[in-house]
């Protein structure tokens, strides 16, 4: 138990992952998890954020192609990051605009911005920025829900939409081919995590609440 109700704990002392015997789609996931205390090597300096992560539409098996992580959509666990993009072995379009000022270029979400395709692959990090910023500090539980709907999906920390995102694409297959569904990965990445009341319900349409208005 944790603060009183059950919980995942995830040591972070090995890179690994915990993934799904089943693959999902059409979903919406919410959890809650809290950082731990321990820190490993080398990833253990004070200045490091602790580090997790939600994979989704996990398309690889563990280890294929020398890959720590499997080929999938990342929503960032990180302090401080929670809710970026992390396009792994993968490509995924999102609303974005440069950040002035940034070598290498970091890329903000923005509903106003055109989209661009992210991937980490060819030397790019396949990254993207959410905004806006809802996580609470380190010490408290946080929120997360994820919505995978058919070709979008949406990244939403502690009730606000920080990210939508839209066409994940596979880039190991002869032709770029569309990939919406998956096992999913709670990554354990040199940082005790805790996670905890997981709720997953199928779904036939994006909620009302968080689709985009007209």
């Amino acid at each position: 138990d944790v603060d009183g109700a059950p919980a995942i704990r995830i040591s972070g002392e090995a890179f690994g992952e915990l993934r799904t015997k089943r693959s999902f789609e059409n979903y919406h996931l919410k959890f809650q998890f809290k950082w731990g205390e321990k820190k490993w090597a080398p990833r253990d300096r004070p200045e490091t954020p602790r580090d997790s992560g939600l994979l989704y539409h996990v398309h690889a098996p563990p280890g294929q192609d020398g890959r720590t992580w499997a080929r999938s959509i990342e929503l960032q666990i990180q302090e401080h990051d929670v809710g970026d993009l992390y396009a792994v072995g993968s490509t995924i379009a999102v609303r974005a605009k440069q950040r002035q000022g940034t070598k290498p270029p970091l890329y903000d979400y923005d509903p106003t911005g055109e989209w661009m395709f992210f991937a980490q692959s060819h030397g790019m990090s396949g990254r993207a920025v959410k905004q806006p910023d809802n996580e609470k500090p380190t010490g408290e539980w946080n929120t997360v829900e994820l919505i995978a709907f058919r070709d979008d999906a949406i990244h939403i920390v502690n009730g606000k939409v920080v990210m939508r995102l839209h066409g994940p694409t596979r880039i190991d297959t002869p032709l770029p081919t569309p990939v919406t569904s998956g096992p999913i990965i709670l990554q354990s990445e040199g940082a005790e995590i805790f996670y905890r009341d997981i709720q997953f319900r199928p779904i036939k349409a994006i909620p009302a609440e968080f689709a985009e208005k007209p």
